[in-house]
């Protein structure tokens, strides 16, 4: 009984957008605590967002590789959404440390003048050998920021190369940053992020070869063929995000997107797409921990031992284990 009143106590405090009570749910999230399963039932039971909106929060991904300046354009995005009076959630996922499995950049390294800013909420959270760039949790952790009446989320992601188009499965509008004189275009097209982007900002513009690195992008974007009727054309903007300069059409492009995503129903069917791959993830981790249980001297050995000498096919032994593990 305890245990329930503190998830609902949590709960309403989220809701209220207390910041520790945010905090100790993400910590729930992250750690997978027990009572993880209760929170995530109470924030469905009152609906997940914030009371006082009725729609879900604009979840917006940025990704790109290390040294683009990903910290620093998110900085100067929750600067402009501030400026306009929005609630701001940050999930800054960063990679995990060999030594404690925590994240190895913390919160307060990053973005520090919004740190004291009661109105943001920045996290810090281990991908934790995750593929993607992204943590295992995020999801979880964006539905309590979306509890507590963030919107947007900005999800920042680690930049750790072809399995960064992994965002484009968690947000509703993936920004993908560049920065000339890297070779960002051609691995960008390698990658497979010139499909999965809504956004392309070429960041430190200041420096040469930005036009260059524009044109290469819209080029290569281009070569995908006509867009349908009515489709996203996805822009490509340029930046210097640490003096702030071309943030104000990147916030005019977000705009557009997120009004696109709303107008075409694009946005519910990405929305739908998310919780089913949630759902898949989340029932593949229980049938892989119950699988873990048939292991060394189990059912698995057997059979592998049946398969091994020829008396079993793999087949049927797969079959008997799914058969047993689904009962």
């Amino acid at each position: 009984m305890t245990r329930t009143l503190d998830v609902a106590a949590l709960v309403a405090g989220a809701r209220r957008g207390d910041p520790r009570s945010v905090g100790r749910m993400i910590s729930i999230v992250e750690d997978g605590s027990p009572q993880l399963r209760a929170l995530m039932a109470a924030l469905a039971a009152g609906g997940t967002p914030g009371p006082a909106r009725g729609s879900r929060a604009h979840v917006i991904g940025l990704t790109g590789s290390p040294g683009v300046g990903k910290s620093t354009t998110t900085s100067a995005l929750v600067r402009a959404y501030r400026e306009a009076g929005a609630r701001v959630g940050v999930l800054a996922v960063d990679p995990s440390s060999p030594f404690s499995g925590g994240a190895l950049l913390g919160d307060r390294i990053r973005m520090q003048e919004h740190a004291t800013d009661p109105e943001v909420f920045i996290r810090s959270m281990a991908s934790r050998g995750h593929l993607g760039g992204l943590a295992s949790a995020t999801p979880q952790a964006i539905r309590v920021l979306e509890a507590a009446g963030c919107d947007p989320i900005l999800v920042e992601t680690v930049g750790v190369g072809q399995s960064e188009v992994e965002i484009a499965g968690e947000s509703d509008t993936t920004v993908v940053l560049l920065a000339p004189g890297m070779g960002d275009g051609i691995q960008a097209a390698k990658a497979g992020i010139l499909e999965v982007g809504d956004l392309f900002v070429v960041n430190k513009a200041d420096r040469d070869g930005a036009d260059q690195t524009a044109r290469e992008l819209r080029h290569m974007i281009s070569l995908g063929g006509s867009p349908q009727p009515g489709a996203w054309q996805p822009p490509v903007l340029k930046s210097v995000a640490s003096r702030g300069e071309g943030i104000d059409g990147v916030m005019k492009a977000l705009a557009e997107h997120h009004a696109w995503l709303e107008q075409s129903g694009t946005g519910a069917l990405r929305r739908r797409q998310r919780a089913r791959t949630e759902i898949q993830g989340l029932a593949l981790a229980v049938l892989q921990a119950r699988f873990g249980d048939l292991g060394s001297g189990g059912t698995l050995d057997s059979l592998a031992a049946d398969v091994a000498e020829g008396r079993l096919d793999a087949f049927t032994a797969a079959d008997r284990i799914v058969a047993e593990v689904a009962g």
